[in-house]
């Protein structure tokens, strides 16, 4: 069974830290771009950070560019993000997914909602002010 599941998040004052983790498992993770997502109350789900199959590209949304850096272990089936100068505004579900097409690479975070799959359950990232 292809899933992802993501842990990591929890409660945090503004200005803190976090590490996300995604372990995939059902489908061949090394093979595959993976991306983090996140949807606020009341907001469609919006793309944070992507990786490439091997790790080598990255690309991260403006608004957490300096902030987060996303990282895989293949070796592990594990994606990650590291969150750092945390804001109330990041408060979101965060989700990790997979790419539907092997080995592709993306130049922008915008609209690839569509393009990715095998979403997991989500973990709660909530940042007090």
């Amino acid at each position: 069974q292809r899933q992802v599941v993501e842990s990591g998040g929890g409660l945090v004052q503004e200005g803190g830290s976090l590490k996300l983790s995604c372990t995939a498992s059902g489908f061949s993770f090394g093979d595959r771009g993976m991306a983090w997502f996140r949807q606020a109350p009341g907001k469609e789900r919006e793309g944070v950070s992507w990786i490439s199959w091997r790790g080598g590209r990255t690309i991260s949304a403006d608004s957490v560019k300096g902030r987060f850096t996303i990282s895989r272990d293949n070796a592990k089936n594990t994606m990650y993000l590291q969150m750092t100068s945390l804001k109330p505004e990041d408060t979101a579900m965060y989700y990790c997914a997979a790419d539907k097409k092997y080995r592709r690479f993306f130049t922008s975070i915008t609209d690839m909602r569509a393009d990715f799959g095998y979403w997991g359950q989500g973990t709660e990232v909530t940042v007090s002010s």
